[in-house]
């Protein structure tokens, strides 16, 4: 691994304030209760004391013989020896995860005998009465009664808000299913929640309601992502924008298919990126690259990193027009691995896609969802990730895992709850230690995994983590281009326009790539890749020799760039690329001197060259 400059150690420090901002959630200044606080805290401290006396009333026998042999087994865990893994040139010691193979199989043996155990509660875990009565515990357990009193104390419209969740069974299991508020903040959760389901009917139902209350119970600070406006507020805009977007058919197929308890439904919206970088993003891959969009998933809509976000140190932004964002600044320079991971990120979240950063020690990458399931991206595995949403990145990857199963992965969570209101220790090093049923809960999860086939998709793209070479070589897809997209027409006024796939040869190259528009026409992109330029020719029927402005409708992220023309092998003539922004735009034009009948023009890019988009030509005579 190169060692980090003072720009890069700035760019990791950025990226572990804005990864571990979930922290910060729930930890403000200790709560003050007023006298009508107090009673609220007293009466869900009572409702909390009297559900854990019934829960340990429910706890069921097991065989002293099958308990003692999964202790035997997990506590043996510990034993395993250590080995030593290559990771970004690092050379880390691995004893805990899939990267230590005596430790996997070691584990298998453990998820054996704690289907032994299993076997002996299966009654209990199938009790609907039960579940109810354990995740209502584990939701106050979470908030704690103090946080709801703080909450409700401020006026009847936030008590309702608390009892209303408290009192609806339903409800209850459903958010603790979904993984709880973050940082115990359930009232802000459902103040979210409510207003998102005041703003639209279609959030009462379905996958809506599902998405609704998933990035409810995951944004629960003060604000979202804007200073100036609440949460609530903040979140029914990005609904509403997701929504519409959703009707138009721009986000993800698989948007509103993701699967499971709906827990990915959590990851949807972006951690800290505004709805005009979102909307900024879509008319990219829209525009841009919409090839990008096509892709498997490991790299669909972040694959803009890879094309167009080259890993360069040293890039000074300050020169860059104030008026552009952060994100529309990466473009025009590139950046190290924090610049190219918001990139990456935002791709994703524009779509629907669920993501998360994915920071290890020295290193910024991302994680995203995929339908075989979730995998880092620009950097490495899971395992060696510092934490992912807040949590140990092995036990988000068992999560995101074992909730495709929403039935056995409330079982699990029933043996985890149990755990809780026994009192015993959480699960700790991937599971090698912890009390009796948190550990059962813990490898519930591992059993349904198993039982499912689900299989760890691994990380993509790590070698790219913290260079532009890639040790895979990129297949360059073909693509049959039809008649007529390649017809070159005249209008009433003679100018004739050129659709960029009428030129000689529509091939792809390493630069050169043809595509469907959005719009269902065709255009072409001539990007970064490569050193060598690729020329595109065109053979134009001029039945009047004179001057004619030439003009390209492009598509352009960068600035400060042009494109060489080559007309009848002879003449060279400099076009200048506006900086479109990603929308459609006319270059200015330039004329040129052609003769009657048949006229040869090239068009290329100079190396190094930055990413640009075309669909057609137009020569419009002079009078």
């Amino acid at each position: 691994m190169k060692k980090p400059n003072l720009i890069k150690n700035v760019w990791i420090a950025m990226i572990l304030t804005l990864s571990t901002s979930v922290f910060a959630v729930g930890k403000s200044e200790p709560i003050s209760l007023t006298p009508e606080g107090r009673k609220l805290e007293e009466h869900y401290s009572k409702m909390l004391a009297d559900l854990k006396v019934e829960i340990t009333r429910l706890e069921p026998k097991v065989d002293e013989q099958k308990r003692a042999g999964f202790i035997k087994q997990f506590g043996a865990l510990g034993n395993v020896p250590a080995v030593t893994k290559t990771v970004m040139g690092n050379e880390v010691a691995v004893k805990y995860g899939p990267d230590n193979p005596a430790f996997v199989e070691k584990q298998k043996e453990v998820l054996t005998a704690a289907r032994v155990v299993m076997t002996d509660i299966e009654t209990f875990l199938s009790g609907e009465e039960a579940l109810a009565v354990m995740a209502k515990f584990a939701l106050l357990t979470d908030a704690t009664p103090e946080r709801l009193a703080g909450f409700a104390q401020q006026g009847e419209k936030e008590k309702l808000l608390i009892d209303g969740l408290l009192n609806d069974d339903n409800l209850v299991v459903q958010v603790m299913t979904l993984g709880g508020a973050t940082g115990g903040c359930y009232g802000q959760a459902m103040r979210n929640y409510r207003a998102i389901q005041e703003a639209t009917k279609r959030s009462h139902e379905g996958f809506f309601q599902v998405w609704a209350l998933a990035v409810s119970l995951q944004n629960t600070g003060d604000t979202y992502v804007y200073p100036d406006a609440p949460a609530a507020e903040s979140l029914v805009k990005y609904y509403l924008n997701y929504l519409q977007a959703y009707d138009d058919g721009i986000l993800d197929p698989a948007f509103s298919e993701l699967g499971g308890t709906g827990w990915n439904y959590r990851f949807v919206f972006p951690d800290s990126y505004t709805l005009e970088d979102i909307d900024w993003i879509r008319k990219v891959l829209r525009n841009y690259r919409p090839d990008h969009t096509r892709l498997e998933y490991r790299w669909r809509y972040c694959r803009i990193v890879r094309s167009d976000i080259p890993y360069t140190s040293g890039v000074d932004r300050s020169g860059m027009p104030a008026d552009l964002s952060n994100i529309q600044k990466f473009f025009l320079e590139g950046g190290i691995c924090g610049p190219r991971a918001f990139v990456g990120q935002i791709s994703g979240y524009a779509f629907g896609i669920p993501s998360r950063r994915a920071p290890s020690p020295g290193h910024g990458a991302m994680a995203h969802w995929t339908p075989d399931g979730w995998t880092t991206v620009l950097g490495p595995h899971f395992y060696f990730c510092s934490h992912i949403n807040g949590m140990p990145p092995m036990d988000f990857l068992l999560a995101s895992q074992a909730q495709e199963d929403p039935k056995e992965f409330k079982e699990a969570l029933m043996c985890e709850w149990l755990g809780k209101a026994l009192a015993e220790d959480a699960p700790r090093d991937f599971g090698s230690s912890g009390g009796f049923w948190r550990l059962l809960g813990f490898y519930k999860r591992q059993a349904i995994v198993e039982d499912q086939k689900i299989k760890d998709i691994g990380a993509t793209g790590e070698e790219l983590a913290e260079s532009n070479e890639s040790s895979e070589k990129e297949e360059v897809e073909e693509i049959e281009i039809s008649e007529e997209f390649k017809k070159i027409t005249v209008a009433g006024d003679g100018t004739i326009t050129i659709p960029v796939a009428a030129c000689r040869s529509p091939k792809n190259g390493e630069k050169i790539r043809f595509m469907e528009s959005i719009d269902g026409g065709m255009q072409v992109h001539y990007g970064l890749a490569g050193r060598r330029p690729e020329l595109l020719s065109y053979t134009i029927e001029i039945p009047q020799a004179g001057r004619y402005e030439f003009t390209a409708h492009v598509c352009s992220v960068t600035m400060n760039q042009e494109f060489l023309l080559r007309i009848n092998r002879r003449t060279l003539v400099d076009v200048n690329i506006p900086y479109t922004k990603a929308d459609w735009m006319d270059t200015e034009p330039v004329v040129l001197e052609l003769k009657e009948g048949r006229n040869r023009i090239s068009f290329t890019q100079k190396a190094p060259n930055k990413g640009l988009s075309i669909k057609m030509f137009k020569l419009k005579p002079v009078n």
